[in-house]
């Protein structure tokens, strides 16, 4: 499975590139993929990615070199700091949108639709068990 995420990412990318978007590695869909339009806290961006707080840091620092996210203070708590897009990088999300929808049907023209849409039910069962599992054992 590990693989087939690895490939399919790669196409999303490789689409990203041809249409001028060469912004972003695999490595950063990371962040962008648990970042959200009105902007996430760093320790969450790291939960959600799976990774520690001084890795997404990084991940942050390099992206926002790019000029698609900035750091803004959090309106709920000033000490707090809130990773966000900029305009340029609610640009890169549509244009990443576009390339995920594409990559989605290269998948669909090689698989057939329904064994995608086997393939997205069954793994989403299994993510919201595997969810339920995991807040029953807190």
């Amino acid at each position: 499975m590990n693989e087939a995420v690895r490939l399919f990412e790669g196409r999303i990318i490789d689409n990203l590139r041809s249409n001028g978007h060469s912004e972003l590695t695999a490595a950063h869909i990371n962040l962008t993929r648990n970042l959200d339009e009105d902007g996430t806290r760093l320790t969450e961006l790291a939960r959600r990615a799976s990774l520690t707080k001084q890795s997404m840091s990084e991940l942050v620092d390099q992206v926002e070199q790019t000029g698609l996210i900035e750091k803004r203070r959090d309106p709920s708590d000033g000490r707090a700091k809130l990773v966000c897009f900029t305009e340029k990088g609610l640009e890169w999300l549509e244009a990443f949108q576009e390339s995920l929808e594409v990559a989605e049907k290269e998948m669909r023209d090689e698989l057939g639709s329904a064994m995608v849409d086997l393939m997205i039910e069954v793994l989403g069962k299994y993510v919201e068990n595997q969810t339920v599992d995991m807040k029953s054992r807190q």
